[in-house]
Formats: structure tokens, C-alpha cells, sequence
């Protein structure tokens, strides 16, 4: 299943690579980055605070674009760790699982501008253990917040939430699913948390990102790869369904 699913993201890579090289004989403006981790040097990396999101202080420099290095300077980063995001998908009914809770981040939004802080989104989960695949977690968190056994996941994408703060990198699957055995409420007490399951057409979820309804960032840009991506899947789901 992993290695299907990278099948078809590798397809869609060989087609974006054609387009970039293209540009590149077409203008010849186009400039691979040369540098790499070797022009940067990590002078001292200094604790802040450690625990579920924890600091970090860095000291470095790195090289430039005009030659020889930066004044040392000093950065505060993030880690808490990566993430998995999955789309539950129905393509019988071309219908999304969506779902709908409290997030604590969105309440500075909330207070200034009157949203509110229930955010409508899909399934997430962090990497708990280092020995965990980003498959095996899209397989739980599917399970446990939307109540779904997925037939095939389908990788995505996989990109850094906000690297000028934030070492978090999230891997996007989008899940085909049976939407009818979805549940109505989902996720752990354990874990504090209260979900609603929506089931809502996809034309529908479409109007709802179109008019900022839908502001999650992984969200987002998840629905955007499906919009790209959509009839690729279909195709593919046809072909290997069982």
C-alpha cells in the first residue's frame, strides 16, 4: 500500500520536475539552490524549555548568496515534534470527512476578530515514537478521531509548517473511505479532546475553503492538493479497487 501510494506521488513529481526543467531551457533564469546543512555552522544550541513544545536558543552563522559567511546571530526555534494529516475521502459518494473542535491557537483570532476557536479540519496526529510510521500513524488517528478504517491511503505531500520558528514537518495521505461508517463524535478523553464528525460534499468543503470558512493551514493545503490532484486519484482508486 506505502509503495503504491509513493507510485503515484512519484508520477506527480517526474510531471512537476518536467515543468521546472522546462522553464529552465525555455529562459535560462532559473537557478537550482547550491547551498546545503555543510554552509551552515551551529556555533552553541542552548535549551530554553523542554517538554511537549520545547525551545531552543541557536548561535550560527551561515554562508551568502554574495560569498563568505554571516555575522554570527542568534535564533529561537520550536520543536514539537512532526505530524500526519489525513483527507478521509469517500469516492462513491465524492464526499469529505470533516472534523470539528477546540483549538487553543486560534483563540488570539478569536478575541480580535470574533471567529471562532472551533476549527473545522481534518484528521491529525502527531509521531509519537521514533519507530513510527507516518502510515501507521494516519491509520490510528483516522480510528480514533473519525471512528474510519481506511482502503487505500494515498501519500500526498510532505512540507515544514513554519520554518522560521518551527521545526515540525507534517506528511499529508489522503484516506479512501466508506463516509457511511464514519462516527458522529470522535477522539480520546484521555487526550482532552471533543470532536464532531461532518460528512459534507466535496463541492461543498470547496466553498467552504473558497470563502475562509476553512483556515487550518494543513487543511488548506490539503484541499488544494486535492483540487490539483483529484482526477490522478480517481483514476488510480478505479484501477486498484477491489
Amino acid at each position: 500500500m506505502w509503495l503504491e501510494a509513493r507510485y503515484l506521488q512519484l508520477e506527480i513529481v517526474r510531471d512537476a520536475l518536467k515543468r521546472v526543467f522546462k522553464t529552465i531551457n525555455n529562459d535560462g533564469k532559473f537557478t537550482v539552490q547550491k547551498f546545503n546543512r555543510d554552509d551552515v555552522d551551529i556555533i552553541t544550541r542552548e535549551p530554553i524549555r523542554e517538554g511537549f513544545l520545547s525551545l531552543y536558543r541557536y548561535r550560527l552563522r551561515h554562508r551568502l548568496f554574495a560569498g563568505g559567511w554571516s555575522p554570527e546571530f542568534e535564533r529561537e526555534i520550536m520543536d514539537r515534534g512532526h505530524a500526519v494529516v489525513v483527507i478521509p475521502y469517500d469516492p462513491e459518494r465524492d464526499c469529505y470527512v470533516l472534523l470539528e473542535q477546540f483549538r487553543i491557537g486560534a483563540l488570539d483570532e478569536a478575541d480580535h476578530y470574533g471567529a471562532s476557536p472551533w476549527l473545522l479540519e481534518f484528521v491529525a496526529g502527531m509521531v509519537d515514537k521514533p519507530e513510527e510510521t507516518p502510515e501507521a500513524v494516519a491509520a490510528r488517528e483516522l480510528d480514533e478521531e473519525a471512528g474510519l478504517i481506511a482502503s487505500h491511503f494515498y501519500y500526498a505531500l510532505t512540507y515544514l509548517s513554519s520554518p522560521g520558528g518551527c521545526t515540525e514537518k507534517i506528511t499529508i495521505f489522503v484516506a479512501t473511505v466508506d463516509s457511511s461508517q464514519a462516527s458522529k463524535h470522535g477522539g480520546l478523553v484521555t487526550e482532552n479532546e471533543d470532536i464532531r464528525v461532518h460528512v459534507l460534499p466535496r463541492a461543498e468543503v470547496d466553498e467552504l475553503l473558497a470563502h475562509g470558512k476553512i483556515n487550518n493551514a494543513a487543511s488548506v493545503i490539503g484541499l488544494q492538493w486535492m483540487q490539483l490532484h483529484r482526477q490522478r486519484l480517481l483514476q488510480w482508486w478505479q484501477q486498484n479497487k477491489v
